[in-house]
């Protein structure tokens, strides 16, 4: 952690207007209700507004509504939680790296001296690696695969045979990258296999979840561009693409031959069935089970209402009868319709 940062070379580094005494001096990143003197709190959602009267932090970061809301030195911004996110960043850098391949290490390789290949790691054959590549300790890097520069993987990250991983990618630990896609053919009463030959291809600024899964395709690749965030406990199916800056929440399943545009979202424990598309702009809500394509922008729910367990049994027995009962208005509107000619 930084020994601290007075608030008017926060604003120099970041942007922002001050508003206040600039020579204060923040250590830390706190929420309204539990900062302490020498932290900045942030408002970014506007019913905690009231705990800008009683927080205990030396200063906030605050949107342009609410720079009157409080006498605290106060740093406005129009966009308070992305420049939240930026301070936590500056106040706490990351551990220095020390490059080096530890003794414990398998490399098969040549590496770059900026490398940083920890205990136990193995790297296969014909890897490539950019400078400041971080391989923590656990990784198991497969044969041909491309990583690029400043990349971080954690603990324990396997990436199977020619999967290629872009620049500045951070994947947390335990995800694996490159296994096999869900791809059997019916032969009688068994099932055969048919070997996944495809590859994972990983664009820039991506970040990956723990313990995140993504498939390699069947016969062409599996695509996740550039600005992708994924979070932990995520399936990516086999010859999926995933666009430009979408966003995903923890335990989204993804089913094989889907496309998702870019910017789209999908909150956690959200289901896409597989070959279908999702336009850009497309924002589906957690718990969701998607099974049609989606081509306009905009949200999507389709979850049914939390209720006492009686209530909810009631509820979806009269959904079953809601086909029969489509059927009789359709009976009953045929019977009444002559009756209204000859009204």
């Amino acid at each position: 952690m930084a020994a601290g940062l007075r608030l008017d070379e926060i604003v120099a580094r970041l942007g922002g207007v001050l508003h206040g005494d600039g020579s204060v001096v923040v250590s830390q990143v706190g929420t309204l209700q539990s900062a302490r003197a020498g932290e900045i709190a942030f408002l970014a959602n506007p019913k905690y507004r009231s705990q800008l009267q009683t927080t205990l932090a030396s200063a906030v970061i605050v949107p342009p509504q609410s720079a009157a809301a409080t006498e605290l030195p106060r740093i406005v911004h129009q966009n308070s939680y992305a420049y939240y996110a930026r301070v936590v960043a500056l106040l706490n850098p990351p551990a220095a790296r020390r490059p080096g391949v530890h003794r414990g290490a398998v490399v098969r390789s040549a590496v770059p001296e900026s490398a940083c290949i920890g205990e136990n790691v193995v790297v296969g054959r014909g890897v490539q690696l950019g400078d400041n590549v971080t391989l923590q300790p656990g990784c198991v890097i497969g044969d041909g695969v491309s990583i690029g520069d400043d990349s971080l993987l954690h603990a324990n990250v396997v990436v199977y045979d020619r999967c290629v991983i872009g620049r500045r990618a951070i994947i947390h630990a335990g995800a694996v990258i490159g296994s096999d896609g869900f791809g059997f053919a019916k032969e009688g009463e068994r099932w055969v296999k048919i070997p996944q030959i495809g590859r994972v291809v990983i664009g820039d600024d991506v970040e990956i979840g723990a313990n995140t899964s993504i498939d390699r395709g069947a016969l062409d690749d599996t695509l996740i561009a550039d600005g992708v965030k994924l979070d932990n406990q995520i399936q990516i199916g086999h010859n999926c693409s995933i666009g430009e800056n979408a966003a995903m929440a923890g335990c989204v399943g993804i089913a094989g031959s889907t496309r998702v545009g870019r910017r789209c979202t999908i909150g956690g424990a959200g289901m896409i069935s597989g070959h279908l598309e999702l336009g850009d702009d497309v924002h589906v809500s957690g718990g969701t089970l998607v099974a049609r394509s989606l081509s306009r922008p905009g949200q999507y729910t389709g979850v049914f209402p939390l209720d006492g367990h009686a209530e909810w049994l009631q509820n979806a027995a009269q959904l079953r009868r809601l086909a029969k009962l489509v059927e009789r208005v359709a009976e009953l509107e045929k019977k009444i319709k002559p009756m209204e000619i000859e009204y």
